[in-house]
């Protein structure tokens, strides 16, 4: 069977690969889009202003496809209305995940009903 006598066709993927930003010019937004999430401690929806904006630079410079962002998750009932810190209270007490069961575990081979032979 020779391979090399069919012809491969190569898609590019939808999203995800796109010219860099060589000239920077998108850069300031980006760095303050950074900053942002720096200052938030990585919760991104804090700095969704800035995102959009960074994205926006992007299409307006043609360094990736322009697209609707209201299906990129821009839209308004895709923000997040209410975010809350679990607080760890619970972990700071001394509790710990799986302490409170009492019975040994058996492995699904040694339990009666697995498996047989």
């Amino acid at each position: 069977m020779n391979f090399s006598a069919s012809k491969q066709v190569v898609r590019p993927p939808q999203r995800g690969i796109f010219p860099l930003d060589h000239y920077a010019e998108c850069k300031p937004v980006m760095k303050e889009y950074l900053s942002c999430l720096k200052d938030a401690k990585d919760k991104h929806h804090m700095c969704r202003e800035i995102s959009r904006q960074y994205l926006e630079c992007r299409m307006e410079r043609d360094l990736m496809a322009k697209e609707d962002l209201d299906k990129m998750g821009f839209s308004a009932d895709a923000q997040v209305a209410e975010s809350y810190e679990y607080d760890k209270s619970r972990e700071r007490d001394g509790w710990v995940a799986g302490k409170h069961i009492d019975k040994k575990m058996k492995w699904w081979f040694q339990r009666s009903g697995g498996y047989s032979e």
